[in-house]
């Protein structure tokens, strides 16, 4: 019989919050030791479902745990992300294969990813698959290039990729050509934090490249990334696209402009807001000139 201290949740093991503690004393001290059995499967398996405990730390210390002896745990925390009736325990699971990153749980992280019904186990497998790295890429992308799942999907994954950065860009550089506008765009997000680490010239020439593309979203992703990065070399390039059929095209280039904030651009803004007809992209090139023109006064004090 359950005393008045059982962690919550619906753990098979109904593991009171004494024995729990008493659990995690054992595995510590074995662990401190170098005497614990990572090919004992029952004693792993209590560990997952102890993370079902009601206590934040002990579900922390538990996970902690499990990352230190890595490999051996991650079967059973794949089990318990597919399959586990309790929440809290597939989202402390998700959290420790983040902790390990073994590639081997790309396919359980995804599933849960797409189909999980609680945002945290989502968001949790997310991490574990940035943090998984490159062997996680091709999955990632494939999420993008996909006309079946939901944008909240895809956006999970666009993060993931800009998290994994410079490791993926043999992938990234390769999908920049894909059929799929998204995962373009996508990409190009990826490709302007390789580029924000400032160790990928060919990161810039992509992106500059990217103005160019015959998608909005990619043109607009990629204005938007080199006016983040203040890549002044950008400047003819986007001064060009003031002038592009696209008016969300020609407002983006302004806004990325406005961010470099170099002189060189102000007669170009000027004269394409005197042949600007959308009322919205008027607003923003006279945006850009104020913001321009107020921070060449104030480099002209210091």
């Amino acid at each position: 019989m359950l005393n008045s201290e059982t962690q919550s949740g619906a753990d098979s093991l109904n593991l009171s919050h004494a024995e729990t503690d008493a659990l995690f004393a054992v595995v510590r001290e074995q662990l401190s030791l170098n005497t614990f059995n990572s090919d004992d499967q029952e004693l792993l398996k209590r560990m997952v479902e102890s993370m079902g405990d009601s206590r934040g730390m002990v579900r922390l210390s538990f996970a902690e745990a499990l990352g230190k002896i890595g490999k051996p745990a991650t079967p059973l925390l794949m089990e318990a992300v597919a399959s586990h009736p309790n929440p809290v325990v597939r989202r402390a699971s998700a959290k420790t294969l983040t902790l390990i990153a073994d590639p081997i749980a790309i396919p359980t992280l995804v599933n849960a990813l797409l189909n999980d019904e609680d945002m945290v186990v989502k968001t949790s497998s997310v991490g574990g698959l940035a943090k998984i790295g490159e062997a996680a890429v091709p999955a990632l992308l494939k999420i993008l290039a996909s006309t079946e799942y939901p944008e909240s999907a895809k956006g999970h994954a666009v993060w993931a990729l800009g998290f994994i950065g410079a490791e993926a860009k043999e992938h990234l550089y390769r999908e920049i050509n894909s059929e799929s506008a998204e995962v373009r765009a996508a990409v190009v997000g990826a490709i302007a934090k390789i580029a924000q680490e400032g160790t990928e010239e060919g990161a810039f020439n992509i992106l500059i490249n990217a103005l160019n593309d015959p998608s909005e979203i990619v043109r607009c992703e990629a204005a938007a990334a080199l006016g983040s990065l203040t890549y002044r070399s950008a400047i003819p390039s986007l001064v060009e696209l003031l002038h592009h059929p696209d008016w969300e095209t020609r407002k983006a280039a302004a806004l990325a402009l406005m961010k470099i904030g170099d002189g060189a651009a102000l007669e170009p803004l000027q004269a394409a807001l005197t042949q600007e007809e959308k009322a919205g992209v008027q607003a923003v090139i006279k945006l850009a000139i104020s913001q321009i023109e107020r921070q060449l006064e104030e480099e002209a004090w210091e």
